[in-house]
């Protein structure tokens, strides 16, 4: 068959094709399950590496994918799509509860942007990029320092948020090895935490002692006094544990906040916070990216295209194939559905049973 190549586009034919292969290689680095007085997982926010927040419709996509027409289209339309950040948006979260909360996302710009859920999600009659001109009410720019003459350091990226609801706060890990606190109310910096000596990959919120929990690039996980900004403990796992890999690339408090899990490298290790002690380092298959507590069992997953789920004494219990290569984070919703993202721009959807609700590329 014959092509008329008399009216050829060759800017539209590159264009289709960069926008292709840059569909292929997106990111999802975090997702959120948005509030909802449904008890049911209804709507999950994405962040991805394009700097885009956008929000999926769960029933619809799981509609889909039983219906089969998810696993020959796996691209999702989305309900509504902000552009957040200059960069990869690298976390999002929900501060608050209810139609009154804020979303709130954090990137390589080293902003921490908030909108308000409501004004985001019931935008009726706006096409999903119209939500793309909802401004910021909250917007949040990390320091810069000056050098020598006066000139300014770059500014450093925002690699994660942790909320404090009850005090109204939001705690960013930056790219300058600092930890902030920052006012929500007054949309300014309130504290800063001093003390690692490489860039910081995630954080925690203990809010029973008031404390936050940081993991960082130079192998400590560290625990920090929120009233006072000292730190309080060092978790030192390449000298307490003598692991080869050294830095923290993740880290996660269970329900009663006394026990934490820190992904170092290939290991997974458990600690029992009050006691300061460690009670059981896991090896795993590939490298930990993301890990979450669910009861008395712990959810990973990382560089390889599966969930993993442990017990406290390192037992492995389970492990799902999930669609993502290499899933960089977990998010779990109260009635045990998971969202598994990661590479390709894939989510995976598993249910508390373990089968697959969906699977879908923002």
């Amino acid at each position: 068959m014959g092509v008329d190549c008399r009216n050829w586009d060759e800017d539209t034919y590159r264009h289709t094709i960069l926008q292709e292969r840059e569909t292929q290689c997106r990111t999802v680095f975090r997702t959120a399950f948005a509030p909802s007085p449904n008890p049911n997982p209804d709507l999950i926010v994405a962040a991805s590496s394009d700097g885009s927040i956008a929000s999926y419709s769960i029933s619809s996509l799981a509609l889909d994918f039983s219906n089969g027409r998810g696993q020959n289209s796996l691209l999702a339309r989305p309900q509504r799509l902000l552009q957040g950040h200059d960069g990869p948006a690298y976390d999002v979260k929900f501060c608050g509860n209810g139609e009154n909360s804020l979303l709130l996302s954090c990137g390589d710009d080293g902003r921490i942007r908030g909108w308000r859920w409501k004004e985001f999600s019931n935008r009726e009659g706006d096409s999903p990029l119209q939500g793309g001109h909802l401004k910021p009410i909250l917007d949040l720019v990390n320091p810069q320092y000056k050098g020598p003459w006066g000139s300014l350091s770059p500014i450093p990226e925002s690699n994660a948020i942790a909320v404090d609801n009850q005090g109204e706060s939001i705690f960013s890990a930056s790219g300058d090895c600092c930890a902030y606190c920052w006012d929500v109310e007054r949309s300014e910096m309130k504290m800063v935490f001093k003390g690692h000596s490489d860039y910081l990959h995630c954080i925690v919120a203990r809010n029973s002692g008031n404390q936050i929990v940081t993991g960082s690039e130079d192998g400590t996980a560290r625990i920090w006094d929120c009233r006072s900004g000292k730190c309080v403990q060092v978790i030192d796992l390449v000298k307490d544990r003598k692991l080869k890999e050294s830095h923290v690339s993740c880290i996660a408090l269970d329900a009663s906040e006394s026990w934490l899990a820190c992904g170092n490298g290939q290991n997974l290790s458990v600690w029992n916070l009050p006691a300061r002690e460690c009670i059981s380092t896991i090896p795993t298959r590939a490298s930990i990216q993301d890990a979450v507590f669910d009861g008395n069992q712990i959810l990973a997953v990382g560089a390889e295209p599966s969930l993993s789920r442990i017990d406290m004494n390192g037992a492995v219990i389970s492990q799902i194939q999930c669609a993502p290569q290499s899933a960089f984070s977990i998010s779990l919703h109260p009635t045990g559905v998971a969202a598994v993202a990661g590479y390709g721009g894939l989510v995976d959807v598993i249910s508390q049973f373990g089968s697959h609700l969906c699977t879908f590329r923002c």
